[in-house]
């Protein structure tokens, strides 16, 4: 199997649940948010010695602090510092709540985060906020992104797909690229969290949605990628495609090149596969990461069954792990998203 498509020593992204406050109460949540911090959160200390550990790793993951809101965390700019210091690439992944304002924003760039990540849910303000679940949050999540843009910070547009976002889509592209987002990451709903209230797109309709963004991505200007779709990478490959600016690269997905750190220490490999493999209170993450058993399946592809387990792209695809569990209880099955049918057994 190619060693740019399998992440053995250290994940490519570590996403940090560096708390579950938030004051918004979005339909889809896979943290199940509240408006208070947990008293199990990670304190300052264990977060900086966290920081630490990740660093060691060759290379350095990025990392990804997110909620919940982290702009609930006091000691988020403490955080941010100590990362940049040992030289990991920082980015933050905050909500549209009061908190982000000009002030927020100027102090993230200052802080020298890479990007934030800002959701955007529907192409207006009434298709938006129902989702989000607070009238208001269309309005500010734009005023964010013109703020973001004037201060030169880097944004990502992540927006939802799903049976009730899915006819918007190529309006919250357009507004996306209007802002001047540097990524559109669309996320292919996993029905975990409160994400279990929303119905999930059919199969032949991703394909159609996936034959159509992979060929927006030609266009510059704004790297278009999908979270829980690695399929997209088959779809662009069978196009013979060249997306502006790169993607993600090949095999990202739960688990490989993947894990997320809940804001009570516990690994998972990652935010929509509710499977934990241990905890940074008791071990360091990076060891977790290599030698957990369940992250040792999940970079097995040969280990996947049904068509995921002998697709000639599996390498480079391997399917949503999250969504596979969901619909089976096995991680290893098939990703009922996914309807290509394999040609030859290809490693």
């Amino acid at each position: 199997m190619p060693s740019r498509s399998r992440f053995e020593d250290a994940p490519a992204r570590v996403y940090w649940e560096i708390t579950r406050a938030c004051g918004l109460a979005c339909r889809h949540c896979r943290a199940e948010a509240a408006p208070e911090r947990a008293t199990n959160e990670l304190d300052t200390v264990a977060g900086l010695r966290l920081l630490e550990q990740l660093a060691e790793a060759q290379p350095q993951p990025k990392v990804v602090l997110t909620g919940g809101d982290p702009l609930e965390r006091e000691d988020l700019f403490w955080l941010i510092a100590r990362g940049r210091s040992l030289g990991l690439s920082m980015s933050v992944s905050p909500s549209a709540t009061p908190r982000l304002d000009r002030e927020a924003i100027r102090h993230l760039r200052e802080a020298g985060v890479d990007a934030i990540s800002l959701s955007i849910d529907g192409s207006t303000a009434a298709r938006h906020d129902s989702i989000r679940g607070v009238d208001g949050t269309f309005a500010r999540t734009l005023e964010a992104a013109e703020e973001a843009r004037a201060v030169g910070l880097p944004f990502q547009v992540n927006t939802l797909v799903s049976r009730e976002t899915l006819d918007d889509i190529p309006a919250i592209e357009a507004l996306a690229r209007s802002l001047g987002a540097a990524r559109f990451s669309l996320f292919f709903l996993v029905t975990v969290g409160r994400g279990s209230v929303l119905e999930p797109i059919s199969a032949e309709e991703c394909d159609v949605l996936l034959a159509a963004i992979a060929e927006r991505s030609t266009i510059p200007g704004m790297i278009v990628t999908t979270t829980e779709a690695p399929h997209f990478t088959r779809v662009v490959a069978e196009r013979r495609l060249v997306r502006a600016g790169g993607g993600h690269t090949a095999g990202i997905r739960d688990g490989n090149g993947v894990m997320f750190i809940a804001h009570d220490g516990e690994v998972f490999p990652s935010g929509f596969l509710p499977l934990g493999a241990g905890s940074v209170t008791t071990d360091n993450p990076l060891e977790i990461y290599r030698r957990a058993p369940l992250f040792r399946v999940l970079r097995d592809v040969d280990s996947f069954s049904g068509r995921c387990g002998h697709c000639e792209y599996r390498s480079g695809c391997g399917g949503s792990r999250a969504r596979a569990f969901m619909a089976t209880g096995d991680a290893r099955a098939e990703d009922p998203l996914c309807r290509h049918e394999p040609r030859a057994a290809v490693a």
